[in-house]
């Protein structure tokens, strides 16, 4: 039995701690070695504090985020809150007005330019439950006393460089985000939120048409063949099923769907959750399907002793049976039609990013 995997926290409750520290040194004088807050689910978490340094009228404090046995590329980023007294003003777009709490967004942090997300454009693009969870903090120390705080986030402007940030008409920075305060490692979570949030950008922007891919190679691929601004581009990963239906509930009129062959084989196969761990593409599985589609002799032999979808596609490469790489992706569109409803298009990349076959 594997070891059970450390959860960690987010963005958000982070610049909550950062936030209440530093608050604590700018009225009270304190600088202290760790700080504890409430979560919105009524518990209370305590984090170390990694810096926190008090000047005159202001003070600043930070947090080293721990997203634990998360893969998140935001572990280890110092999350910095400056609190100071009075409500400062700040660059217009910058600072969003929370009861006596002006929030500000600093170096690091991104600011929302498009329709669509949970913060309305203009605003700093830190998210409801963080804005929520960082008052909270603030409060436990200042009360009603007018501050402003300012979020900032070390190398935030290049963290978000390896998110999709861009694409959702975030620009500068990072998005704090969070809805409970805790990171699940390995959570579904943080994938499905951008997937509806890149969803609701494009249904925003107006558009009729969206495009699901299942990576960036697939993308870039299928990028070349259609002439669709960049909103309508969306990254879902191994989230088969549950992108279809959220683009379905959407009311998109046609569905592009992207893809390498292992993932165009399992869409084939009905398999709502392409990830190996949820989706395993069993050998056996795909010669049937192979089978029904008119692989016979030798060939089929070739496909049942094969180790990998990658394997099965090459002996179709070297057999010319360009139709039995048509008629998977044939499979694929039906089952994906069946789930949206609506007008699907398929596209089978190579690793090259080269389309080689769409239906």
């Amino acid at each position: 039995m594997g070891k059970r995997l450390r959860s960690g926290f987010t963005t958000g409750s982070c610049a909550a701690a950062a936030a209440k520290a530093a608050v604590l040194a700018l009225m009270e004088g304190i600088s202290p070695e760790d700080i504890d807050i409430p979560f919105p689910d009524g518990s209370r978490k305590n984090f170390k504090v990694h810096s926190c340094i008090s000047m005159e009228g202001a003070a600043t404090a930070s947090v080293i985020k721990d997203a634990g046995d998360d893969p998140d590329v935001t572990n280890g980023a110092e999350i910095i809150a400056t609190a100071s007294s009075g409500r400062k003003r700040q660059a217009s777009g910058n600072c969003v007005l929370l009861g006596n709490i002006r929030l500000c967004r600093g170096p690091g942090v991104g600011q929302v330019t498009k329709p669509g997300l949970a913060i309305p454009v203009g605003e700093p693009a830190i998210n409801p439950v963080p804005r929520q969870m960082i008052c909270q903090a603030v409060r436990e120390v200042a009360g009603s006393e007018k501050l402003t705080v300012v979020i900032s986030v070390v190398g935030g402007e290049e963290l978000a460089t390896k998110t999709l940030n861009h694409r959702l008409g975030i620009i500068g920075g990072l998005s704090i985000l969070g809805t409970t305060g805790i990171v699940r490692a390995i959570s579904a979570d943080a994938w499905t939120a951008t997937i509806k949030a890149s969803l609701d950008v494009a249904r925003e922007a107006g558009l009729s048409e969206v495009v699901l891919s299942t990576g960036r190679t697939s993308e870039k691929g299928v990028q070349q063949l259609l002439s669709l601004p960049e909103e309508a581009y969306v990254m879902m990963g191994d989230y088969l099923q549950f992108s279809l239906y959220e683009a379905a509930q959407r009311g998109f009129s046609t569905v592009h769907l992207a893809g390498m062959w292992a993932k165009i084989m399992k869409a084939a196969l009905r398999i709502p959750q392409t990830h190996v761990r949820h989706g395993a593409l069993e050998v056996a599985d795909g010669a049937r399907l192979l089978a029904s589609l008119g692989a016979t002799g030798g060939l089929l032999e070739k496909f049942a002793q094969a180790n990998t979808a990658r394997e099965m596609y090459s002996h179709i490469e070297e057999a010319g049976r360009h139709d039995l790489t048509q008629a998977v992706c044939r499979k694929a569109r039906e089952y994906c039609h069946e789930v949206t409803g609506v007008t699907v298009h398929v596209y089978l990349v190579n690793h090259k990013a080269e389309v080689i076959t769409h239906v």
